[in-house]
């Protein structure tokens, strides 16, 4: 399982998680922004938990965008990454980790 883009990401030993700062996930993230809008759409959180080796992509993007889309436009943007950090934690094999 690896998470791969031009972040840079370390390993917690125990836990087998991807340890990354809020900046290195933000940035991971938009990497998956394939139409450059700005916003990461259901699909496109779809492909970044499949990338990161998570399970029912389809599910679980559904869900990461109800529990981040503050204003229900049915997209994330770029306001609303940081309200994905618990799920990347639980979802996504990422560990958020201070700078």
């Amino acid at each position: 399982m690896a998470i791969s883009s031009r972040t840079q990401t370390r390993r917690v030993p125990n836990s087998g998680k991807h340890q990354m700062t809020v900046d290195e996930f933000k940035q991971w993230l938009k990497t998956f922004d394939k139409n450059e809008d700005g916003r990461i759409s259901k699909k496109e959180l779809q492909e970044a938990i499949r990338t990161s080796g998570g399970w029912f992509s389809a599910w679980k993007s559904a869900r990461g965008v109800t529990e981040a889309d503050v204003d229900q436009s049915g997209f994330i943007d770029d306001g609303e990454i940081g309200n994905l950090l618990e799920f990347a934690e639980k979802c996504m094999g990422v560990k958020i980790v201070p700078y």
